[in-house]
């Protein structure tokens, strides 16, 4: 048999056959069709905040699952402002959904002994987390216990809570730094609030509540417990007072940034938050292109050599991220931030400290 012969019998016998195909018996040959788009390679992800990786910070979403696509959380380089830092943000883009809410059960306690805002429980983060399942969670404003007429705990807010448009609680009206001196001398400090407007962007602004109006200014009062009292602040002190209005708002201990300069208000808001020492700090902070961002980092040693930071080193630190606005919320053992309920820094107490409010970004 010669060659021609043999291949015209082996394609007979796969005719017959029917070898790959069993209805027609013809074969399948593997051709292209030439009018198929070929599959085009899959897309890197684009990086939603790209200065923020550029100023050394590490996208880390992976490392504690889904979130929503306008929220991105980001561990710090191993330095920052000089120090070694353990140090976390979280940011949501208000533009495409991103929001924040105050968390904790505030009300008013008309008990005579009390009669001030606040609420009969904490919670510590994790237990803020059970109930409001938040894919990110911080800690609040400053607080502190008192006991009721009838020996039952009352934790007092200090800083004002507002929550779709209602005020829950008001920022501390005064302060006295001896109460057995006679006659008795009082401050009123005007003391920073992170609010969040009408028109759905953030500020920064220093409040006081006279009991019947509730002001807000562009400046504080320049209160220090070295000079005179200064007056009661008014519709004219100590700026010209607009109406505190406000969808979501939650005060703190100092203003840091406002309108893109740095503030650190604590001294003139009469609050003692040892901002000159390395701490752990929280911080809500917003930048002009509708970015939300949270801010924690660690100290106390909780991590070999991080010490953590001073109030005004994060103030540099969140302007250097694009912050315009930003808030220091409570601090010290009581900072924490969880992301889908994981924790990012350490706690410096060893363990969550139970906190009145906390802030949820969803």
């Amino acid at each position: 048999m010669n060659k021609n012969t043999l291949l015209i019998s082996v394609f007979s016998f796969c005719l017959f056959c029917g070898c790959g195909d069993d209805n027609d018996g013809i074969p399948e040959w593997p051709w292209t069709d030439p009018t198929e788009e070929p599959t085009p390679p899959p897309e890197e992800p684009v990086e939603a905040n790209p200065t923020i990786v550029a100023a050394g910070w590490t996208n880390v979403n992976a490392a504690f699952g889904s979130l929503p696509e306008y929220i991105n959380v980001y561990k710090s380089p191993e330095q920052l402002q000089g120090k070694k830092a353990v140090a976390y943000i979280a940011v949501a883009d208000m533009a495409k959904g991103g929001k924040f809410e105050v968390l904790g059960d505030i009300a008013y306690c008309d008990d005579k002994s009390i009669a001030n805002y606040g609420a009969e429980t904490v919670n510590t983060p994790d237990q803020f987390y059970t109930t409001s399942k938040a894919p990110i969670i911080i800690n609040g404003g400053l607080f502190f216990y008192a006991a009721k007429s009838d020996d039952s705990a009352f934790y007092v807010s200090q800083n004002l809570v507002a929550r779709s448009g209602e005020i829950l609680a008001v920022n501390q009206t005064y302060w006295v730094e001896d109460w057995s001196s006679d006659p008795l001398v009082m401050w009123y400090p005007t003391i920073g609030t992170f609010c969040q407007t009408e028109d759905g962007t953030c500020k920064t602004t220093w409040t006081y509540s006279t009991g019947t109006k509730h002001y807000c200014y562009s400046v504080p009062a320049d209160n220090a417990l070295n000079k005179e009292p200064l007056e009661v602040p008014s519709a004219t002190f100590p700026g010209v007072a607009e109406e505190f209005k406000a969808v979501n708002a939650i005060g703190g201990a100092g203003v840091l940034l406002s309108n893109g300069e740095i503030k650190n208000t604590w001294a003139q808001e009469l609050l003692d938050v040892a901002a000159d020492s390395n701490q752990p700090r929280t911080a809500i902070a917003y930048s002009t292109d509708k970015k939300l961002m949270f801010f924690v980092c660690e100290g106390r040693e909780r991590t070999e050599g991080v010490a953590g930071l001073t109030t005004d080193e994060v103030a540099n630190v969140l302007k250097s991220l694009g912050c315009t606005e930003a808030l220091n919320l409570d601090g010290g053992g009581s900072s924490c931030m969880l992301v889908n309920g994981k924790e990012t820094i350490k706690p410096s107490g060893g363990e969550q400290r139970a906190v009145l409010t906390g802030v949820r970004m969803y």
